[in-house]
């Protein structure tokens, strides 16, 4: 199966073979590529540097890329391209908390097509939310792979193994969050924006007063954010309240007693503000236990919602794009061990889909 980049580098071949792209023609952009081919804009940048390798092509700071005035013989050129190997095979570890139908499993599916498709070895580690064991995870894992690609765990404090290797410049990338103030890539949702996007929702929909539900949370940069982009949504309508000591849906915490413990808290903030009528939750496990709790008698929302595929009920969400935040991740990863430059954070798109199906 052809690589990514080999098909961009096939289309534009045919393209210069029957003289839609001509000598000195510009050839579109890494950007344009992107978004003709659904690519990142790694894999198109890769296919005109194997172009350029490949004599077809220059590229021409501040001006763009052209094909060249004097072609070579195109006759029995094909793909891949002369010029530049494959790329040999990389060894990639993911590190995560867990992975479920809820949240996770898209991305992990999306992650081992990824490698598959660049011939790269893919070794999983699970550290069930737990600091320590992703500590050891990353200790373990950096002498025999190539680079990593980390879930990082809910914390009150950073890892300090990872913090490590990312200030030593060893390939890391991380998904769904990032380390606030560390120079590390990181490739997730704009949760700031998604969050006001569906508070927005309910508000829209008549919601005056609308709760926001979650563990803590401190140095967990996707609760956090999800919580900024919630405050901003208000304005001057409506009104806010926050319940952000949850901890029994944190992985490794779920347990009879503390899911016990929660709903109990999340009845008595009901029954002391009777006035909320909607309740957003950070992720859709909390979700269902505050439908539970609430016995179905309020609006849920959340981030990611599976809803029948998994036996739980549909709610008003987020629906994060799990399989672009793979791919991307994988890219940015093999660009840094191709030494080329990565950008710090990468946003992949959202949805706002409700209980019913409907964006």
């Amino acid at each position: 199966m052809a690589l990514l980049y080999e098909r961009i580098c096939a289309e534009v071949l045919e393209q210069i073979r029957r003289g839609v792209l001509r000598p000195g023609d510009r050839v579109p952009s890494e950007m344009e590529l992107a978004a003709q081919f659904q690519v990142s804009r790694i894999t198109s940048k890769r296919a005109l540097e194997v172009l350029r390798e490949a004599g077809l092509v220059e590229r021409i700071r501040g001006k763009g890329t052209f094909v060249v005035r004097r072609l070579p013989d195109l006759t029995g050129v094909t793909v891949p391209l002369r010029g530049r190997p494959r790329q040999e095979a990389r060894s990639i570890a993911l590190i995560v908390p867990d992975m479920s139908e809820a949240y996770g499993l898209d991305l992990l599916n999306a992650i081992e097509e990824r490698c598959a498709e660049y011939g790269a070895h893919l070794v999983i580690r699970r550290t069930h939310g737990r600091q320590t064991d992703e500590e050891k995870a990353v200790d373990s894992l950096v002498t025999s792979v190539d680079g990593l690609i980390v879930f990082p765990v809910h914390g009150d404090f950073y890892n300090a193994s990872l913090l490590r290797q990312v200030l030593a410049g060893y390939p890391v990338v991380l998904v769904d969050r990032h380390l606030s103030g560390i120079p590390v890539s990181a490739v997730h949702t704009d949760n700031v924006a998604a969050a006001r996007a569906l508070t927005s929702r309910l508000l829209d929909q008549g919601h005056q007063h609308i709760a926001f539900l979650s563990p803590p949370p401190v140095n967990t940069s996707s609760i956090e954010e999800r919580l900024e982009g919630f405050r901003s949504a208000f304005g001057e309508r409506g009104r806010a309240y926050e319940l952000t000591d949850l901890r029994s849906t944190l992985p490794g915490s779920t347990t009879t007693e503390s899911v016990r413990a929660d709903m109990e808290v999340i009845r008595a903030f009901r029954d002391r503000l009777p006035e909320v009528t909607a309740y957003f939750a950070c992720e859709y496990n909390l979700a269902r236990m505050v439908d539970r709790a609430l016995g179905g008698d309020r609006v849920i929302a959340c981030f990611d919602s599976p809803g029948d595929s998994i036996g739980g009920p549909p709610y008003l969400h987020v629906k994060q794009n799990e399989t672009e935040m793979g791919r991307r991740a994988v890219d940015l990863l093999l660009a840094q061990l191709r030494g080329e430059a990565v950008p710090s954070v990468s946003m992949v798109p959202f949805e706002i889909v409700d209980a019913v199906g409907n964006t």
